[in-house]
């Protein structure tokens, strides 16, 4: 594992290090939170990579363990020297207010104000940390950063070094007689095509026929329908991959969830595959017995 790009994650408790290792992680790193230093050279030597596919490693290190400070120099330096590893170490601070506010939030407690208050805690964390703060390789200040921002800005330094896991694509009809999908992030109701069931002869057959497909498609309001849906998610869809979300599900709905919803979902698979993006299908209604 040793010729991967190695993150370092580290900085002030409350910082916001939780969010960048899970930032990591949807980048298809192998992630480990609160890893000890003295450990490192041992894991490193875990053949990981063997049964996984893995962009790199990166592992969140800080003063919850005693000693941090006095061992991460030497154990870094020998690993680059003698074991050709290339470390990056990313700094995370924000400031006092925001980090008291935080800790107000989580009801979390702070590691250095055991016996102490919880400012005079993040002050003496971040004396003790400078040293490291200004050998750091980038420093985060998240005073400013929502959630969703600080993901976003973790994932831009990945990015330089590392293509990102793509975010994957789920597209999927159903019925809305038999329930919304819980885990749809986008829901387009197809109903207002005409429905193929009230045709005799289309009726027993599903959205995976031709007969079907070009009942569908030969509408005129399917057409600018799809037109504008599809336009709409080339708008959306690298908006969601910039923000770092790792997954999309994008859910296509009629009565019954056997023809019409079958038909746009596979518009929708088509124009996103050819987009040459990471997509699949799914079809939860197709078997039910009526549209």
């Amino acid at each position: 594992m040793k010729h991967l790009k190695i993150f370092i994650i580290t900085g002030v408790s409350g910082s916001g290090k939780s969010t960048a290792i899970a930032a990591f992680e949807d980048a298809g790193f192998y992630c480990v939170d609160n890893m000890p230093v003295a450990l490192l050279p041992k894991f490193l030597e875990l053949p990981l990579d063997r049964d996984v596919a893995i962009n790199g490693l990166a592992f969140v290190m800080d003063l919850r363990e005693r000693g941090f400070l006095h061992r991460y120099q030497d154990i870094l330096e020998d690993l680059e020297q003698n074991g050709g590893c290339n470390f990056e170490i990313l700094f995370l601070e924000a400031d006092e207010a925001v980090l008291l506010q935080r800790y107000s939030q989580t009801r979390r407690h702070h590691p250095l104000s055991r016996n102490k208050g919880l400012l005079e805690g993040i002050r003496d964390e971040k004396r003790q940390l400078e040293g490291l703060k200004q050998s750091a390789d980038a420093v985060i200040d998240t005073t400013n950063y929502n959630v969703h921002e600080l993901k976003a800005h973790v994932l831009d330094i990945v990015q330089k070094h590392k293509k990102l896991s793509e975010m994957r694509i789920h597209v999927l009809s159903f019925g809305f007689k038999y329930g919304v999908p819980l885990d749809a992030n986008l829901i387009i109701d197809v109903r207002f095509i005409d429905n193929p069931y009230f045709v005799p002869h289309l009726k027993p057959l599903d959205g995976t026929h031709q007969a079907i497909r070009d009942y569908v498609l030969n509408q005129s309001d399917t057409r600018v329908f799809l037109e504008k849906y599809l336009s709409l998610l080339e708008f959306l869809v690298p908006r969601y991959e910039k923000e770092g979300k790792a997954y999309l599900t994008i859910a296509a709905g009629c009565t019954g969830g056997r023809h019409r919803s079958v038909v746009i979902a596979h518009m929708l698979h088509e124009h996103l595959k050819k987009s040459g993006k990471r997509v699949d299908i799914a079809h939860r209604d197709i078997a039910q017995v009526s549209d």
